[in-house]
């Protein structure tokens, strides 16, 4: 068969896969051996991201890596503390999804500190090819492919398949991780179903609910502490008062609270005051849906008790946005832009954005490796 038959052959066969509502576990295994037939490896490595912040949130070994130690933690500060033209950071935004270290190095792979001082060192790895999985803008993973010291090198003609491939990985990984939740939500608490639909509170006098749709009733119960528990109203009260506040020009801000349910579902609440009759006075809406990526990530680095506008900075750090984009986004001007910088470096103890990245890497993301991925990339 010839290699440009072989390779239509296996983009259809990860084609078909990925869409196949395969567990994430599955997929990979499954895609991963199909590539190999067309890009011969030696050893593999492939990896679920964040979208959000495009860092690893879990990763999957094949071939001669499984045999040997792992040095994730070395991976991790040269990955993120001393990133090259073919990490996966750089490798998101780049025209071309894919990239060959031998090739991007015109064959002086030496210049690679991750081939120099970790592949060829520890594992004889020579050269490594690399393909984020990439849908619209989203990164959902990455992957890296090695070849040993007496293999010859990826050539171009495998980098751009390897392009190619991109969105069906994507899309692969994409699908496996909401078909974990949906195994997860396959038997509901005491006979439940899933209801449809938006979830809507409204208070009443004296804090008492006066409306609600069957899904907020549904996720309200979620957020009790068991399944026969009583509806939490004391979270919802809390939102009332501020809402009301609201509405007296006591404050400036609507109130909205982030809360886990029992299955590690985050959800937003968020309440406002009502317009309407005198008999209706006071009354309160409250709206509840489920938290997306910007919510999580502020779970994340609101653990260096950054202000507000410093998560919002760190947030576009970490998806590799310059200062004058970030100024740009964040209506703020660059010499501002450096400032919250500099306040956020000097709380995480760092010196740098590559170090900043690295830091929340280790502490927000390594310790939670091999735990369950929720749909929106983040641990669930």
């Amino acid at each position: 068969m010839s290699s440009a038959l072989l390779r239509d052959r296996v983009r259809s066969d990860v084609d078909v896969v990925a869409q196949a509502g395969l567990d994430l576990d599955s997929f990979l295994v499954e895609a991963v051996a199909s590539l190999r037939r067309a890009v011969p490896w030696v050893s593999a490595c492939v990896g679920t991201h964040d979208p959000r912040t495009l860092l690893l949130t879990s990763d999957r070994k094949f071939g001669h890596l499984l045999t040997q130690d792992p040095r994730d933690d070395e991976f991790g500060l040269l990955e993120y503390g001393s990133p090259e033209a073919t990490s996966f950071t750089e490798l998101a935004t780049a025209e071309r999804p894919a990239a060959g270290v031998f090739l991007q190095t015109g064959g002086d792979v030496a210049r690679s500190m991750r081939i120099a001082s970790y592949h060829l060192a520890h594992y004889g790895h020579a050269d490594e090819a690399r393909l984020v999985f990439r849908e619209g803008t989203a990164v959902w993973g990455g992957m890296g492919l090695m070849r040993g010291a007496d293999d010859r090198p990826f050539d171009a003609a495998e980098i751009e398949f390897l392009a190619s491939l991109s969105p069906a990985f994507a899309r692969g990984v994409r699908v496996g991780l909401m078909a974990r939740l949906a195994e997860a939500d396959a038997l509901p608490e005491h006979g439940e179903t899933e209801h449809p639909g938006p979830a809507v509170v409204i208070i009443g006098a004296e804090y008492r609910i006066s409306q609600m749709t069957p899904t907020a009733e549904q996720r309200l119960r979620e957020l009790a502490r068991n399944p026969s528990g009583e509806i939490p109203v004391a979270l919802l009260s809390g939102l009332v008062g501020a809402a009301r506040r609201y509405a007296r020009g006591e404050s400036t801000t609507l109130p909205r609270c982030r809360a886990r349910t029992r299955r590690g579902r985050w959800l937003i609440l968020q309440a406002g005051p009502l317009s309407g009759t005198a008999d209706h006075e006071g009354d309160v809406v409250i709206t509840i849906e489920e938290a997306r990526p910007p919510e999580i990530v502020g779970l994340v680095v609101a653990a260096f008790g950054l202000t507000a506008r410093e998560r919002d900075v760190t947030q576009l750090v970490l998806q590799g946005v310059g200062t004058q984009e970030i100024g740009r986004t964040l209506h703020l001007s660059a010499y501002t832009v450096q400032d919250h910088l500099k306040s956020v470096f000097d709380k995480a103890g760092v010196r740098s954005r590559r170090e900043l990245i690295a830091r929340v890497f280790f502490d927000q993301y390594v310790p939670r490796m091999g735990a369950e991925l929720g749909p929106s990339g983040w641990y669930a």
